[in-house]
């Protein structure tokens, strides 16, 4: 079989910026640079070998079916996740992904005896990531409690490479927040996006992407966490999403752990609790729609699904909308796909009685686009179960 090649470049230091980077090598024997880029106070933090690129590479490798050979360090732990990693991603997309071989110079699990326990969480300063950082660092996961010591803040994701005055406001509320909690924002650069070039597997890499972040940073930290993006009733796992319970944790070492956390709670519970947290009223991002990436800008979907969820949690507009939405906005950015977003902010609703016409609206949505009676009624979890949402609506359309 044909063979990709990943070369480690020397890290460089310029500007109170650290870059690290590999040379990704295709059989074509194009040459392309995957970089990340942290402030050098920060340094300490990071991997000498070649863990994250490695995960960053592997849908690559896997889409263009050719084995992947790293001329450095990789510890043989994630080699063996990641031959899982691409049997469960093989299954999903046969027609896109088939699994390959990975080899490396070395093969070497790190030495981490004299290192403490500490965990960082990515954070774009979300409600997922905000969910994730409150419950750590306020004591309330029971047994699932990690030692949360900071958050990751990556550019190149939702706020392009290009748009770094807005990235640097967002960074701006995002610190603001979790300091708030105690917690420390490592801000991050890279062009994995880029990279990728006209690839269209985002959907599908952007778990391994924000992997490979928290794990270059494994100097200082032995497990990172993903905040859930769908709680776990609600995920179609044939279908594939990049960050998922199943193929997070796989990307795990034996000396760094990956945690895909918070898949037990909806998005209305997970507001619930952010809601008690007064500096996330004021600085909590969802739009990734809107012109200006470091705000919200009020009427794109992310922006109406979080407003109606205060409205249903009885809450006021928080300060990080500067705008409420109109009926004309709800019924605009309602669309099928999108139920599995709706149906439980509709259930939400009918539990707390409202009838408010944009209530209405979304219970002739759910009813008009729900699931198929062939699909089996829960009774544990009525508030994020599509099925129950669905009989909720119905019932309350008789009444």
């Amino acid at each position: 079989m044909t063979k990709t090649h990943l070369w480690p470049e020397s890290t460089v230091e310029t500007d109170g910026i650290t870059t690290v980077s590999v040379t990704i090598e295709t059989p074509d024997n194009n040459k392309n640079i995957l970089c990340y880029q942290i402030p050098a106070e920060h340094s300490s933090l990071l991997t000498p070998n070649c863990d994250p690129f490695v995960a960053a590479v592997i849908f690559l490798a896997m889409s263009q079916k050719t084995d992947l050979v790293i001329h450095g360090e990789v510890s043989p732990s994630l080699l063996r996740n990641l031959e899982e990693f691409q049997a469960v991603w093989s299954c999903w997309r046969p027609n896109r992904y088939r699994p390959v071989a990975m080899t490396a110079e070395v093969e070497r699990e790190p030495l981490i005896t004299d290192r403490p326990q500490k965990a960082i969480s990515a954070f774009s300063g979300g409600l997922d990531s905000c969910f994730t950082a409150f419950r750590h660092s306020q004591g309330k996961c029971g047994r699932s409690q990690r030692p949360l010591q900071a958050g990751l803040m990556v550019q190149g994701f939702d706020i392009p490479l290009s748009e770094s005055e807005a990235f640097e406001r967002a960074a701006q509320k995002s610190k603001l927040m979790l300091n708030s909690l105690g917690l420390e924002l490592i801000t991050m650069k890279t062009n994995f996006r880029e990279f990728l070039g006209k690839s269209k597997i985002w959907e599908d890499v952007h778990g391994a992407a924000v992997a490979s972040g928290l794990m270059l940073l494994q100097g200082g930290y032995s497990i990172g966490l993903i905040p859930s993006s769908d709680p776990y009733n609600a995920i179609d796992i044939s279908w594939g999403w990049g960050s998922n319970p199943l193929t997070d944790p796989l990307l795990s070492s034996d000396s760094f752990n990956i945690f895909h956390d918070g898949g037990a709670f909806s998005r209305p519970a997970k507001l619930e609790l952010v809601a008690q947290w007064p500096e996330a009223l004021e600085n909590l991002r969802v739009c990734w729609e809107g012109k200006q990436k470091d705000r919200n800008c009020g009427y794109c979907e992310k922006c109406v699904q979080a407003i109606l969820t205060f409205r249903v949690l009885g809450l006021d507009l928080p300060p990080c909308f500067d705008n409420d939405v109109t009926n004309e906005e709800i019924s605009r950015v309602l669309k099928k796909d999108l139920l599995i977003e709706y149906a439980p902010i509709l259930a939400f609703a009918q539990a707390a009685s409202l009838s408010d016409s944009w209530v209405t609206i979304l219970r002739e949505f759910v009813i008009a686009n729900a699931v198929t009676e062939e699909q089996p009624l829960c009774a544990t979890h009525p508030y994020t179960c599509l099925r129950c949402a669905r009989m909720n609506s119905l019932a309350g359309s008789s009444r």
